[in-house]
């Protein structure tokens, strides 16, 4: 079955100006018809929507920008016979075309069998044609039984002139095997019934495999479970058989299970990058490698504002490049400014109004101001250099090669929130007496399904310009009991025997952990064991995260409160270091309550906040309770809403906070985090694992009701100036 799909080129004059802010001319400008940029192709997840062929571009294969707004160039209903398509290959013909395969699976409804392939080719990288490829149905004699064929690979063999498909299927109860066949002249489908290329010495699962050649030798990288399952190496003389495995230990750095090697070379370079899906950690990483033998991680060095699943990299031209951004480029995607000054994340565009919003941070001189715009080749704008954005917006002028130029009205403001550089969340404040400074402690976010593994502290003399204190606390080296899921921690100050002591609270693998030091910046030393790993009695729900430490200024006795969809409270013991099970209770919530519990107290009320709804909804929001002790009965008002989401604004999911007194005044500010704005709304569940934190005023009207906050992009004026 075969289907051309048209994707006219567009040609409007206001994309191609705003495409004017793309990449960096810093680069070395290559000619048109030279390898100088990389396209990467990939998709993004298992979920609705999700199994489709997505593309990004990169100049210097280590920094990629998506395409398309992050949304699929090719629908998959119309090119599968499933509805999704996922592991796209895509390789350059020898032959002036290219060519793309790619798995025919659609997850949420087949789960994790298959049975067919799609064949994608194209002379521009713009317009696919596609034909699919029942495997089952093709041959039913040998393979009528396969139930699931996986991520196919396009390799040209100069010695038949013929394009090389292989992939792997599984049969009844026999391990994945990976299989060729070549394709046919016009590529539709397969000259014959596909044969075993790799043989696994163990007669375990191959998947995946990616074949380069370099100094005359086939290197076929693949999943293998040979030995500890991972990126193993084959290698043979011949493209169709004898590989030979060069050890049955993993070539790629990880500990984790990882799948989806990809391999490429770097343009004008002897080094090779290989990179491969960490799929249970949600993340991808990158090695490099200039003998195809030992790897070294360069994920500092990468960048990408997407989230990659399965994927190749291809080198392209200059010429292909201008192409795909000319069809798929979009500004808020590829939108490069230099400026140390400029808030990267919160930039706005609005493509219909013809203007460019650019945050910027606290102190900068808007009277000489310079964004830095950086442009691809062919591309220019005007003016360059320093404006005044003081009073009004600038006038930049667009310009691309042959299109009409584009006038865009930039402006520059001031804005306070976020408060942090980078996706964070969950953030606990303190004010410490020993150092007379307000510490935020936030979860490290940005990573796929909140799968982050350190925390860090950021300092302030004012609540506006926060200093960034570095990782005070890394799983992989610092806890003994879990390497995962670092989430929500909390602090509490407490002078012991004259000397400051700080002990902090922290989520780990669902377990609530605490660690000591004796600076607001540790070095925190791990317990050694975890603080709460049990559900309350009577608790079959839930999660045990998002602990709370509360020092009662009656009393002075330190709380612990904890949970997810139950709020429990205990008292602490003395040490800080384990709880008083006596005294460990249920609060009386109600359904609203989610998670992120947070207790301050003012003029004799304890306060008691929490979220409601889920984190990865825009209508996550904070409420409230009232009681006359730490651990007494809740009185829940009927409008209790702290702080909600305002569409105007493109403020959403404001939620899980923390509180902040000014010393020695009736001043409180509410700390909490938000999807990063604007992307977050339109990021599906990945915004809520892409949030910022913001802070804004806290106030109470005259019968100690906690006034609705209304979430600003402006934020708090500096504290103590």
């Amino acid at each position: 079955m075969k289907k051309k799909i048209q994707h006219p080129v567009r040609v409007a004059g206001m994309l191609m100006a705003m495409l004017a802010l793309l990449g960096s001319c810093a680069m070395q400008k290559s000619a048109d018809d030279e390898l100088s940029a990389y396209l990467f192709a990939y998709f993004t997840g298992n979920g609705p929507g999700e199994e489709a062929i997505h593309f990004a571009v990169s100049l210097d294969g280590y920094n990629y920008r998506a395409l398309n707004d992050n949304k699929p160039i090719l629908d998959s209903k119309e090119i599968s016979t499933s509805g999704g398509v996922r592991d796209p290959h895509i390789l350059r013909g020898a032959d002036g075309w290219f060519y793309m395969v790619v798995t025919d699976l659609y997850v949420p409804e087949m789960g994790w069998k298959n049975y067919a392939m799609v064949l994608l080719k194209s002379k521009d990288l713009v317009n696919w044609e596609s034909s699919k490829v029942n495997i089952p149905e093709t041959f039913p004699d040998e393979f009528g039984d396969v139930w699931r064929v996986w991520a196919p690979q396009t390799f040209y063999d100069e010695t038949t002139g013929k394009y090389m498909i292989y992939f792997s299927m599984k049969q009844d109860d026999d391990p994945d095997i990976i299989y060729y066949a070549f394709a046919n002249e016009d590529f539709t489908g397969l000259e014959a019934a596909p044969k075993q290329l790799f043989f696994s010495p163990t007669n375990n699962a191959a998947i995946d495999g990616d074949i380069i050649l370099k100094d005359g030798t086939y290197h076929l990288f693949m999943k293998s479970e040979d030995g500890e399952p991972g990126i193993k190496l084959a290698l043979s003389d011949q493209l169709t058989e004898g590989y030979e495995l060069v050890s049955d230990e993993r070539v790629d750095r990880e500990t984790h299970p990882v799948e989806g090697s990809g391999i490429f070379k770097l343009n004008n370079s002897e080094e090779w990058i290989l990179m491969y899906d960490i799929y249970t950690q949600g993340r991808y990483q990158f090695t490099k490698s200039s003998d195809l033998k030992n790897f070294t991680v360069i994920d500092e060095a990468i960048s990408m504002n997407f989230h990659p699943r399965h994927g190749t990299v291809m080198p392209i031209t200059g010429k292909e490049l201008k192409r795909l951004i000319a069809q798929w480029g979009q500004l808020d995607d590829l939108l490069e400014t230099t400026s140390p000054e400029v808030k990267q994340q919160n930039v706005v565009i609005n493509d219909e109004e013809k203007t460019i919003d650019l945050p910027v941070k606290w102190g900068t001189d808007l009277s000489a101001f310079d964004p830095k715009f950086e442009a691809w080749p062919g591309i220019d704008f005007q003016p360059q250099g320093a404006q005044d954005f003081s009073n009004e917006p600038v006038e930049y002028t667009f310009k691309i090669e042959s299109k009409d130029e584009v006038v865009y009205q930039v402006s520059a403001s001031e804005d306070h929130n976020p408060v942090l550089e980078g996706y964070y969340a969950d953030p606990d404040i303190l004010y410490a007496e020993k150092t007379g400074k307000y510490y935020i402690y936030p979860t490290s976010d940005g990573f796929m399904n909140w799968s982050g593994t350190y925390f860090k502290v950021f300092s302030s003399d004012n609540l506006v310009d926060w200093t960034d204190e570095g990782v005070i606390l890394d799983l992989k080296t610092d806890v003994s009991w879990t390497d995962r899921n670092a989430w929500a921690p909390c602090i509490i100050e407490k002078k012991i025997d004259g000397g400051y002591k700080y002990f902090y609270y922290f989520t780990a693998a669902q377990k609530i952990g605490v660690a000591v030091a004796d600076d607001p910046t540790g070095p925190f030393v791990d317990s050694g064991q975890p603080l709460i790993d049990y559900k309350p009695e009577g608790v079959t729900g839930g999660q045990e995260i998002d602990a709370d430490v509360f020092t009662d200024p009656e009393s002075g006795k330190s709380y612990l409160y904890w949970g997810n969809g139950y709020m429990a409270a205990a008292e602490l013991s003395e040490d800080m270091l384990s709880i008083k099970k006596n005294t460990l209770k249920l609060m009386n919530i109600d359904n609203t309550y989610r998670e992120g519990t947070y207790v301050i107290y003012r003029n004799g009320t304890y306060y008691f906040m929490w979220s409601e709804d889920d984190t990865r909804s825009p209508n996550y929001k904070v409420r409230y309770a009232t009681s006359d002790s730490p651990l007494g009965t809740l009185t829940i008002p009927e409008n209790n809403i702290v702080i909600r989401q305002d569409a105007e604004q493109q403020i959403f999911a404001t939620g899980h906070n923390s509180a902040i007194q000014v010393p020695g005044k009736d001043e409180w500010y509410l700390v909490y985090h938000r999807f990063t704005r604007p992307k977050g709304i339109d990021m599906g569940r990945a915004g809520g694992f892409h949030r910022e934190v913001c802070i804004d005023k806290l106030e109470f009207n005259e019968n100690g009701e906690i006034l609705e906050v209304k979430p600003t992009l402006n934020g708090i004026e500096p504290v103590g100036e």
